[in-house]
């Protein structure tokens, strides 16, 4: 069982460690000290459970599970219990509620092996879910290879349906995310963006004003100057807001 043990605390990382050696089918292949180096170390070790802190700098845990994907099963490890709902949404195998003793670290484990070769839901995916129950998105990750992008919400001007991908426009930049226009818009503040089109979220703010391009339909006018197709639902939806 190969494993990465993800914890701002060396102290916890040093717990959890020695915790681990009682168990002669694990093998520590990482240990990391902050979101980014784990999304990193993920990617490359392919390690079959990621025990994960949850608040950290930088990006918190359940930031790295959506950047680092499904593959490996998950066990959250806290000081604080009020993560815990959201832990399970994500479908991790466990929580651990800092401080806990070897046996329920043991625990945990237990439950990783009966659940490792088994069918289990994308963790990817339920953290998307677990991030809209949880209230407006306030920062949006993009994965560039081994580069992350973390662009703060009041930051971006527009998204554009591209396929199965979306072009973040923020503060003149575009940055292309891996996910649907209809997924995003679920979990942005609905008072601040706005789907003016079937393939466009404007943030409201970057509005110039809205204009008749012909006899029956409108276009949005950016403060940058672009110009962005207005549906006959987003002209209601622009003038309710």
């Amino acid at each position: 069982m190969r494993v990465i043990i993800v914890d701002d605390e060396e102290l916890a990382r040093g717990v959890m460690r020695e915790y681990l050696r009682a168990h002669a089918d694990v093998e520590v292949v990482a240990e990391c000290g902050n979101g980014f180096e784990a999304v990193k170390a993920i990617s490359e070790l392919e390690p079959d459970v990621v025990f994960l802190d949850i608040q950290m700098p930088k990006l918190d845990g359940f930031e790295v599970v959506e950047l680092a994907g499904s593959k490996p099963h998950y066990v959250f490890a806290t000081a604080y219990d009020q993560y815990a709902l959201k832990a399970f949404e994500v479908h991790a195998i466990d929580y651990l509620l800092k401080p806990y003793p070897q046996e329920r670290l043991d625990q945990a484990l237990a439950h990783v092996r009966t659940r490792l070769g088994g069918d289990r839901p994308a963790v990817a995916q339920m953290a998307t879910e677990a991030a809209t129950r949880n209230g407006p998105l306030e920062r949006v990750l993009i994965r560039d290879g081994s580069r992350v992008h973390v662009i703060a919400a009041e930051r971006i001007d527009s998204i554009e349906a591209q396929d199965d991908y979306v072009e973040i426009m923020a503060e003149g930049k575009p940055y292309l995310k891996n996910q649907r226009l209809s997924e995003l818009e679920e979990q942005l503040d609905q008072t601040r963006f706005v789907r003016l089109h079937r393939s466009w979220i404007v943030n409201v703010e970057r509005i110039e004003r809205i204009e008749q391009a012909t006899k029956d339909s409108h276009c949005a006018v950016l403060k940058d100057g672009r110009k962005i197709p207005v549906s006959r639902s987003g002209y209601q939806k622009v003038k309710g807001l």
